[in-house]
């Protein structure tokens, strides 16, 4: 990707991104991704702003939030400027999700240490014979 123009296919997406060529085909069927362009051969290429758009997208779901809310976010950004306060407002409300859900996460895992303690402690106290 060093080159500005570069149009990738979509094995080198997959790749990139971690979603499989089915996953990618998928976003594009359900309106995540725009039509991708097409090489002369019918072959999906994918420019610099889409490789962009789907790694976002990955960080997105990566952190939970759901397709239809994916969809909202992509058609904001269809809608141009003018949807900038909306997209501010959906990110830091998912940021507040994802932030709720990492403070559960650290006190579950804080429990899971106290008994991983506790059994480390009685397998040292237990005598062996």
């Amino acid at each position: 990707m060093e080159h500005e123009l570069e149009q990738l296919t979509i094995q080198e997406v997959a790749e990139l991104s971690g979603l499989s060529a089915h996953t990618l085909r998928y976003y594009e069927r359900i309106g995540l991704l725009r039509p991708i362009g097409r090489a002369a051969n019918g072959h999906r290429r994918y420019s610099q702003v889409d490789v962009s758009l789907v790694i976002f997208l990955t960080y997105l779901r990566a952190t939970g939030m759901p397709l239809r809310q994916m969809r909202a976010y992509v058609q904001y950004l269809e809608d141009g400027p003018e949807s900038i306060q909306q997209r501010l407002s959906m990110l830091e409300e998912h940021r507040r999700t994802v932030q709720a859900h990492m403070a559960e996460l650290q006190r579950n895992m804080a429990a899971i240490e106290k008994k991983i303690a506790l059994y480390q402690e009685l397998l040292e106290s237990t005598p062996t014979t």
